[in-house]
This record gives C-alpha cells, structure tokens and sequence, in this order.
C-alpha cells in the first residue's frame, strides 16, 4: 500500500478511497471494493496534494481490476486504491509544475484526496464559456479518444459512411458527431427509443439502429447498401459481427472498446465474420487513448470550440458523491446511463 501512504499534509488529516479487494469474476461485486479511510503525511518535495473534483467513470475500469495478461497497463493490486480519470484541485504543491488553486486532470485514486508527483497529470484552464462538468467530461477521456480513434486511426473521407456502436455512450456519441463535423455520413447503433431519439434529434445523425428493437444486420443492409467505410467499434460481439457483414472494399475497423465481453468474457470466441477481414481486405487497428496523452492539445484544439459553439452536443450522467461510485460503474454494463458517467466527489473551485 505504498501509493496509499502518500495522501497529503496541511490541514487534511485522512482521506476516504474504494480499495480493491477481490478481482471479479463476472459481476462487479459488493466484496471487490470496500470504502476506506487512511492518515496522509507531508508532502515531499516534487509532490502535490489534489483535491478530487470529479471522477470519471469508464467502461475501461472494469478491465483494470482484472489481472489480464499482455494488458496495456499493470492491473490495480488487491489491496490498494482503485485508479480512474479524475478532475481536481491543487490544494498544496512542492512540485513546480502545479500552483494551489490550479485545476487539473490525470490518473489518480477513487479518492476524496491523493497524492502524486505529478505524472500523468495536465493543467486545465477553465474553458471560456464551458461549464466544468462538460469540460472534464469532454475534454479528459471522451473527446479525446473519440477524436484520435476517428480522425487518427479511422481517417475517413468526406461522404464516407461511418457506422459508430455504443453511440449514445461518451466516446461514441463524440466519434459520430465528429465524423458528421467532417462530412461523413454517420449511422449509429444504441439501445433504447430515448438514446436512440437523442442521437437522431439532439446529435444529428443520418440514422440510428435501436439493437433492442431491430435486427442490426438487416437494418445495416438497408441504410448502407454500399457499405460501412469506417466502422468505430465499442460493443463486440453480435453488434461487431453484424457490421462486418456489411463493411466495404478496403474499410477500416477502429477497436475502441468491446465493453459486451467485459463482465467475464474476455476469454470468449472471436467474430464469426473474421473471414470478411480477407475478402473485404480490411484494416483493423485498435488503440488505447493513454498514448496520445502528450498529443491531447490537438484534439482540444478542435474539441474546444465546437463545445463553445454549440457544435458537439454532450450528456452527462453525474452520480453524486464517492459512495456512489461503485454502483454507477455497475450500472455502465447494463446499458443504464445516459452519456458520460461521472461522480462528483467534490466541490467545484
């Protein structure tokens, strides 16, 4: 519990965080996390103590608390804090970089209060105009990912039909108005007549497919006869192998996530479309948003000012307090949010 010990000085005396206890097995379970309360101790030199504002809540968490191997980060140990994106306060800084007062976003603690030496963390100047809650859900994880996967791995062309799944999620719903922004033709697949009705009336997407209500193979067939160019995926399973039935000469497949086999089903068998990566001659890459971190001023370069005007439309589901945390993270897996899942730990500065 090394990381743990380290949670700040000043006026704070302890600090309330969710440890991981037992890796699931499916489920979430009650037993995986429990609530806990630790004494903090001063800050060395090049360490900041953050008060968190905000945590982010994604599907990605889920695959942190598994010890899987060739994962793209180490898992998080039993017995230490549970990680997450979180938007925080500098409350006191013997490291340069931060200033008491500063705002800033990074990978921390389910934490109320955490220390750290600053890596892995970024400055965020209050955006003009965007409210703080739309800015870090925007700006931290769902924009960025969504920009990078379309534009950096996906590349579509103007007129180019773009299929996103899970396009009512946060990073979904991002990609689809992205590659409308850009001229493509967008087709969206949610669950649900409410997601659905956002993404077609609010989002402005050319179509939409309600998986709950209609075969997504067929209604795939019927709005793009000519083939799905670039295909954003987050889902997997059914929902993967109905559209590459429908992918195009030469289209590409962007992997952001498969959060369908999440809950225990890493393990489970590929797509049974696979061949089509042949006889289409397609190119799938998958990414993961943690390596454009250094990279994330070009994608707020765009990102920025279409929040300010109006342009990228954005919901927020906001969970209200640490307590709530682990509940809300269940409920990502059952299709029951609505847009970016977020808790409020804090008070906004």
């Amino acid at each position: 519990m090394e990381a743990a010990k380290k949670i700040g000085p000043g006026n704070v005396t302890s600090a309330r965080y969710w440890r991981l206890d037992r890796r699931p097995e499916v489920e979430i379970e009650d037993s995986c996390l429990s609530m806990q309360t630790m004494p903090i101790a001063p800050l060395a030199e090049g360490q900041v103590l953050m008060r968190a504002i905000y945590l982010s809540l994604d599907a990605t968490n889920r695959l942190w608390m598994e010890d899987i191997e060739g994962m793209y980060m180490p898992p998080v140990a039993l017995g230490t804090p549970m990680l997450g994106f979180l938007l925080a306060e500098v409350t006191e800084s013997r490291n340069p970089a931060f200033k008491p007062g500063q705002l800033a976003m990074g990978l921390g603690f389910w934490a109320d209060y955490m220390v750290t030496d600053g890596a892995g963390w970024t400055a965020l100047d209050r955006p003009a105009g965007i409210p703080l809650p739309l800015a870090f859900g925007v700006l931290a994880i769902a924009g960025p990912t969504a920009w990078f996967g379309l534009l950096d791995v996906g590349r579509p062309k103007p007129g180019q039909t773009v299929v996103v799944s899970a396009a009512a999620g946060a990073a979904g719903s991002c990609a689809a108005q992205i590659a409308k922004l850009k001229g493509c033709r967008v087709i969206g697949i949610a669950g649900g007549a409410e997601k659905c009705g956002w993404l077609k009336d609010e989002a402005g997407l050319d179509a939409v497919i309600d998986y709950k209500a209609e075969n997504v193979e067929q209604a795939l067939r019927r709005l793009a006869p000519e083939g799905i160019h670039v295909l954003y995926e987050n889902v997997g399973g059914d929902i993967l192998d109905a559209s590459l039935s429908h992918m195009a000469q030469n289209g590409t497949v962007v992997v952001c996530g498969l959060i369908s086999t999440y809950n225990g089903g890493i393990g489970a068998a590929g797509p049974k479309m696979f061949h089509n990566v042949i006889m289409k001659r397609l190119r799938i890459e998958g990414f993961v948003v943690l390596d454009y971190f250094h990279r994330y001023a070009e994608a707020w370069a765009e990102l920025i000012p279409w929040l300010q005007q109006g342009k990228l439309k954005f919901r927020l589901d906001i969970a209200e307090g640490l307590d709530h945390a682990v509940d809300a993270l269940r409920s990502m897996y059952h299709s029951g949010n609505s847009g970016k899942l977020m808790v409020r730990i804090g008070a906004e500065p």
